[in-house]
């Protein structure tokens, strides 16, 4: 079932300065039936409000209340995380016959971009889309040579746009003036009864990916591609969240890297859809990346209180993070993840929002 639709979409904007000075941000974008706000403290998605089957509407995603907690989000909640997304072993990789030493903040391994990664920044506002059938909004970020510990100064864009399909498209271009590893993705937390139920236990997930990527006990990959199948990480067909989500004791719940089934690389694909039979409100999400990283905030603790004005609890939301293959820059079989130059990066992901029948 489709949400309603409406023909003029709108962008409100608001700001104030911090106290060092910097401009933040508060966009919202309206379709009448879909409003998402966003901030440019880490390129954030800080709300989703989407009606339920009755047309009530709630905020699906974890997130602040005050802007001023995006600085610290301990949680990556909504934000865009890179240089690179997820983790990359042993904090260092090898390119063009140079080793790069990166921030071990996830000992021994890097971790979304490192200490102070794109999700910690204070983005540029561009510009501001409004049209009939779609608005968004567009942030920057130029990321200086050696931040973090990656080469090359990068120039990062982010398009967040929401149609009159309920479809908010999320739009990543990067370019470089030396090769460097890019892995970006948003990593937004969603709980599609808008908390009302602490956990997403019952949430019906579909993972359109067959394989996954074995991980070793430092939490990165092995290398080895291994079937879903016959495993409590097959999710080939819709099934509770919460139905084998204790068999992974070490990870506290799900943090697996699946592999879409996919034939053009080049073209959006269906990843994944999440269902909530209580509400009826879907999410179905399509992206151009070879993988999406399944993480159903294991380690939530009841001590982040969020914008709907609860506090949040282990496996309170899953997080379904397109992506690159994890630690691709040290395994030369893994899809490539390095930008050059003259090869600007660009990658799109959608979520799209509505109802069951």
């Amino acid at each position: 079932m489709e949400l309603a639709r409406q023909q003029i979409l709108k962008v409100a904007v608001s700001s104030y300065t911090d106290k060092a000075n910097e401009t933040i941000y508060t966009i919202v974008l309206d379709n009448g039936a879909v409003t998402v706000e966003l901030t440019n403290i880490g390129c954030a998605i800080a709300a989703i409000s989407a009606p339920d089957r009755n047309n009530k509407k709630k905020n699906i995603v974890a997130g602040f209340k005050d802007p001023e907690l995006y600085k610290v989000n301990r949680d990556y909640f909504g934000c865009v995380v890179g240089r690179y997304a997820n983790r990359i072993s042993n904090s260092a990789f090898t390119l063009e016959g140079k080793r790069y030493q990166l921030g071990a903040n996830n000992p021994p391994n890097h971790l979304h971009g490192g200490w102070q990664g794109l999700s910690h920044k204070i983005w540029k506002l561009e510009a501001t889309i409004e049209k009939e059938d779609e608005c968004g909004v567009v942030f920057s970020y130029d990321s200086p040579d050696g931040e973090e510990g990656y080469p090359g100064n990068l120039q990062v864009r982010v398009q967040y746009v929401l149609d009159n399909q309920n479809r908010l498209t999320i739009t990543y271009k990067a370019v470089t003036d030396k090769s460097t590893p890019v892995n970006l993705t948003n990593h937004s937390y969603f709980n599609l009864t808008g908390f009302e139920q602490s956990t997403i236990l019952q949430h019906e997930l579909q993972v359109y990916g067959d394989q996954y990527l074995e991980k070793n006990d430092n939490n990165v990959p092995s290398g080895k591609l291994l079937t879903v199948h016959g495993t409590a990480l097959d999710f080939t067909m819709p099934a509770p969240i919460g139905r084998a989500i204790g068999s992974f004791v070490a990870d506290r719940g799900y943090d697996h890297c699946f592999v879409l089934n996919r034939q053009d690389p080049k073209r959006l694909v269906k990843a994944a859809v999440l269902c909530e039979q209580t509400t009826g409100r879907t999410l179905t999400v399509y992206t151009d990346k070879p993988a999406m990283q399944v993480y159903t905030a294991n380690f939530w603790d009841g001590t982040s209180g969020g914008e709907q004005g609860i506090v949040y609890q282990q496996h309170g939301a899953v997080a379904l993070e397109t992506q690159g293959y994890p630690d691709s820059v040290n395994q030369g079989h893994f899809p490539n993840t390095i930008v050059r130059p003259d090869e600007p990066y660009t990658s799109t992901t959608v979520f799209e929002f509505g109802i069951s029948k």
